[in-house]
């Protein structure tokens, strides 16, 4: 590994290592996590969809309220203020938390299918297990936290 690459890669885990940053990500997740699973609730026992459309449906809808918390707040002092520069994250946001998502809807999926899982715990169980690729992507792609 080059001189070069090996500071860049530095530079990442650096980035990553903020008690703060780690601690306010953490807070949103569990206010994106309350997001979800309530709009789960309501998909499938009021409106009957099924757990995996239900699950996409309320994916979207909390990594929407997650990133406006995180652009607000855990991740203020990263990017440009432009519109276009705002798109840009939400855009690679989405992009980023797809990985998550679909770690998430893998862990969801078996712990339901295979194991008979409450589809609520279920859900908990593989947001957390998305958590860590989202606090790692999102911070090194999305904000970009190692050109601070």
């Amino acid at each position: 590994m080059t001189d070069s690459l090996l500071e860049a890669t530095r530079a990442r885990a650096r980035a990553l290592v903020s008690v703060t940053r780690f601690g306010q990500f953490a807070g949103v997740g569990v206010v994106g996590a309350t997001v979800d699973n309530g709009v789960l609730l309501v998909l499938v026992e009021l409106a009957e969809m099924g757990f995996i459309t239900a699950k996409g449906v309320a994916w979207v809808i909390a990594i929407a309220v997650i990133f406006g918390i995180n652009e607000a707040w855990t991740f203020s002092t990263f990017g440009g203020t432009s519109l276009r520069a705002l798109l840009e994250r939400l855009s690679r946001s989405y992009t980023v938390r797809f990985s998550g998502f679909l770690v998430t809807l893998a862990v969801y999926t078996a712990l339901i299918e295979f194991l008979a899982v409450w589809y609520l715990l279920a859900n908990v169980i593989g947001i957390g297990v998305g958590f860590i690729v989202n606090y790692t992507f999102e911070s090194l792609f999305t904000w970009k936290v190692h050109r601070e």
